[in-house]
């Protein structure tokens, strides 16, 4: 028989479990301003981590501000967070000291922003490229704040409601003139997120910024490629900036015949026509095609390959074509994040294993193949465990050559694991 907890040990679970419980039992004091979390969500912030959900906020003044100062329940001033009123992350920790007014708030803003942009000066110096992520985020110590260069237009995302004032797009925009000189700012609102945290901004509202002419298209450089950017077009702020290493890593090791499957807008199809034969870009959404034709047209003239488009489902292409028998030398997996949620991890890893099994049995051997998984819910571990199984499954040996993440302008840091969301593997198949 399991021996009968003592009345210290009950306190402590409840504690832990925070919330309704312990406030029924009057155990959390009022600290005015200040939200109360639980023990459990106290124990995340220390262990480095700067979110806090909302199960865990046990108490919150009666009309809470956008800045407030999070206690745990003892009393111990935890630092300051951003306060989301109906996003299920609640606070996002910004300082572990008390943040006094929102004055002093847009100066640690402005700082953290000068500081981030300073950490891409190796990039934002290359001759070859002129696109990159300036500010991630949690990465960057500016929760929800994201802005990305695509030569002279930057694109500002700003992403939970404690940012979405004026105050703080005056802020940003000034930063972002002073650093980078643009032509172009521009806000350009997540919509599913902006559902979520009930934001305010317009999705075509104005620009931030035009330096002379407003134009909200024009022509980056990945890698010494060229591609099209349309500010009011395309997912995140419109291209994919993080696989900007792994584009240059895929292009090392690729030859012969290659596939390159949910291609998007032709970024590794068109890296690839740099040293392979042949190489034809799959993806389900016409408008994006379209797309990657035009890139495919301004780099025709450094390009090796021939370079088709099929408009397809991936997955029934590749169960089609691997029945009927088509080979390939290299393979590029790159699907969209499987996993948006913890429930739907569990489809995420039949829909990666699906993949990378057919993939495995179009490769000829001593084929490469690049997968990918853009899923944070999705481990390394797990990801690579499923690339396993499906060689198992396929009955080849698979040799792994490189283990990748996202480029060096999207920084992980190890306390916050959802900051490191990008796998690739580099194989080489037997």
């Amino acid at each position: 028989m399991a021996a009968k907890r003592s009345g210290k040990q009950r306190e402590e679970r409840r504690a832990a479990d925070g919330g309704a419980e312990a406030e029924a039992l009057g155990q959390i004091p009022e600290y005015g301003d200040a939200a109360v979390i639980s023990r459990r969500a106290a124990a995340r912030l220390r262990a480095g981590h700067v979110w806090v959900y909302r199960s865990d906020v046990t108490a919150l003044p009666e009309n809470p501000e956008s800045l407030l100062p999070v206690h745990d329940s003892r009393g111990a001033l935890l630092g300051t967070a951003l306060y989301s009123p109906t996003s299920e992350i609640a606070l996002r920790l910004i300082s572990g000291e008390e943040i006094a007014s929102e004055a002093d708030w847009l100066e640690v803003l402005a700082e953290r922003m000068r500081a981030a942009i300073g950490l891409r000066s190796d990039v934002l110096a290359s001759t070859d490229t002129n696109a990159c992520r300036l500010i991630f985020s949690e990465a960057d110590d500016l929760p929800g704040l994201i802005a990305d260069k695509y030569g002279e237009i930057v694109v500002l995302q700003l992403l939970t409601k404690a940012l979405d004032n004026d105050a703080v797009r005056i802020v940003a925009t000034n930063v972002l003139k002073e650093t980078l000189h643009p032509a172009v700012i521009v806000e350009r609102p997540d919509a599913r997120i902006r559902e979520l945290e009930q934001l305010s901004a317009p999705l075509d509202g104005p620009p931030l910024y035009v330096r002379d002419e407003l134009e909200l298209q024009t022509t980056f450089r990945l890698n010494g490629l060229n591609f099209h950017y349309d500010a009011a077009a395309g997912q995140k702020t419109g291209a994919f900036l993080d696989q900007r290493e792994n584009y240059a890593a895929a292009a090392r090791h690729a030859h012969g015949d290659a596939l390159d499957v949910c291609t998007y807008q032709g970024g590794f199809s068109l890296h690839l026509a740099r040293v392979c034969d042949r190489v034809t870009g799959i993806d389900v959404s016409r408008a994006a095609l379209e797309v990657a034709e035009k890139n495919l047209v301004a780099n025709r003239g450094i390009l090796r390959a021939e370079v088709d488009w099929v408009e397809a489902n991936a997955f029934d292409l590749l169960r089609d074509w691997s029945q009927s028998g088509v080979m390939y030398d290299t393979i590029v997996l790159d699907p969209p994040a499987f996993a948006k949620s913890k429930r739907a991890v569990e489809g995420a890893l039949r829909g990666y294993k699906e993949l990378n099994l057919r993939a495995l049995k179009m490769l000829r051997p001593g084929g490469t193949l690049i997968t990918c998984s853009c899923s944070h819910h999705v481990s390394l571990a797990d990801f690579t465990a499923i690339v396993a199984a499906a060689a198992g499954d396929a009955g080849r040996r698979v040799r792994l050559i490189e283990r990748r993440g996202a480029a060096a302008d999207h920084p992980v840091i190890l306390t916050i694991p959802e900051t490191e969301y990008l796998k690739c593997l580099i194989c080489e198949v037997e």
